[in-house]
């Protein structure tokens, strides 16, 4: 699977990506046949509810599945999006 890492208005560091790519690498094994996925990594302005934006783009056949979250560290906002990619796949093999 290509994983695909955008950092926007800053650098993300070598241990950053790494952990992004070791988690997204996990979705494999919810998945049926996925192509690809994308993640952009953000930062915000509001400082309330956290600064680190996560948004991931999963490829796979029937459709893409999409989320974006917020959170105070980006390794959060990396493990909420990935919770959440996979409550949207168990949704889609239940239908």
């Amino acid at each position: 699977m290509d994983v695909k890492i955008q950092s926007l208005k800053f650098d993300a560091s070598k241990q950053l990506i790494e952990f992004v790519e070791k988690k997204m690498l996990r979705l494999e094994r919810f998945a049926d046949r996925p192509t690809g996925v994308d993640v952009v990594l953000r930062l915000e302005k509001d400082n309330e509810k956290g600064n680190k934006l996560a948004s991931v783009v999963l490829h796979v056949p029937g459709g893409d599945i999409m989320t974006e979250q917020r959170a105070k560290t980006f390794e959060e906002a990396v493990d909420l999006a990935l919770d959440a990619v996979k409550r949207q796949i168990e949704k889609r093999k239940d239908k």
